[in-house]
């Protein structure tokens, strides 16, 4: 809602206690009353306000939810969903059922988080070998997909929400404030680590298994700031962060076209830290004179900005290149 500018706060405000957040919500509901003088909106406007109302204490400790495997946007219907309905602020979870695996999809069926478990509870305690099997099917597929989002959910949520669409995402009992730049989708960062971090504003949704990247407020690729980067001429900034932008984007597409590959992030990380690092390490030698240690000693554990980094070779019959 702030980010959407219909809910506003005093120039220089910094911290919002609960007491006043709840009240920017009330203003902002009660701002949605309908103008038609028909009394039968009036009537259900009234009734949604007093339910409302009801729910609204239980958003600073959270919102019971309860999702549905077969659509993005499906969730069994309860009293704390009509604060997003009469809000307009779209309410997504990606935990869905693969339809190319029919078992799992005759398991599942239709039925919401809570009904699941009950009917593998069920299952499991029935004398039908077919029942017992369907159980543990179902079961298989909620120890499997823990992480509450699958890939069919991924692929799904990329293609239903709009492009620049603020929403609220649902995953791991937490609430995250998610949008779509440019066809990819990013969660806004609220960890307490990141608060000293500027750069750090967005988290990239691309990956099942957590692999994701940090972008700042213009859905560019970030890193947090050290002495590399303080170091650094301001023109080739520019130029690097342009080069790192477009070898993200290429990345990302080659990521979903293989299968969701998880080495292409992680080597062009890598390359880039390389590449900053050696650049460092030119302009020191330009701009200081050598220094050798006195023998007899050791190299202290910390390493200068400018050193090369050396990565420890794996025992494996491979190199990475």
């Amino acid at each position: 809602l702030f980010l959407c500018f219909q809910v506003k706060l005093p120039p220089q405000k910094e911290v919002v206690t609960a007491e006043e957040l709840m009240a920017h919500l009330g203003d902002c509901i009660l701002s949605t009353q309908p103008q038609e003088p028909s009394e039968g909106l009036q009537l259900n406007f009234q009734q949604n306000i007093n339910d409302t109302m009801t729910v609204l204490p239980k958003l600073s400790t959270g919102l019971d939810v309860n999702v549905r495997f077969t659509g993005v946007s499906d969730f069994e219907y309860t009293p704390e969903c009509i604060i997003f309905d009469l809000l307009n602020v779209p309410l997504y979870h990606g935990w869905l059922v693969d339809p190319q695996s029919p078992e799992v999809v005759q398991a599942v069926g239709k039925l919401s988080y809570n009904q699941l478990v009950e009917k593998i509870i069920t299952c499991k305690q029935a004398s039908d070998s077919s029942l017992v099997s369907e159980g543990l099917v179902a079961e298989q597929f909620l120890e499997s997909t823990a992480s509450q989002l699958t890939y069919h959910g991924l692929c799904e949520l990329t293609a239903t929400v709009k492009e620049g669409e603020l929403s609220v995402f649902f995953r791991n009992n937490h609430f995250s404030t998610m949008m779509k730049d440019k066809g990819h989708l990013y969660l806004l960062v609220t960890d307490q680590g990141f608060l000293q971090e500027e750069r750090v504003v967005w988290e990239s949704l691309h990956n099942v298994d957590g692999d994701s990247c940090f972008c700042d407020t213009h859905f560019h690729l970030s890193h947090t700031p050290g002495k590399e980067g303080a170091t650094a001429a301001p023109q080739d900034h520019h130029l690097q962060q342009r080069q790192v932008d477009q070898d993200y984007m290429i990345a990302l597409s080659l990521q979903q076209q293989q299968g969701q590959d998880h080495s292409v992030l992680s080597d062009l990380e890598l390359a880039r830290q390389l590449q900053q690092e050696e650049y460092q390490q030119q302009q020191q030698r330009q701009q200081q004179p050598p220094h050798y240690p006195p023998q007899g000693h050791t190299q202290p554990s910390s390493r200068p900005s400018g050193e090369r980094r050396q990565r420890q070779k794996p025992d494996l019959d491979c190199t990475l290149l």
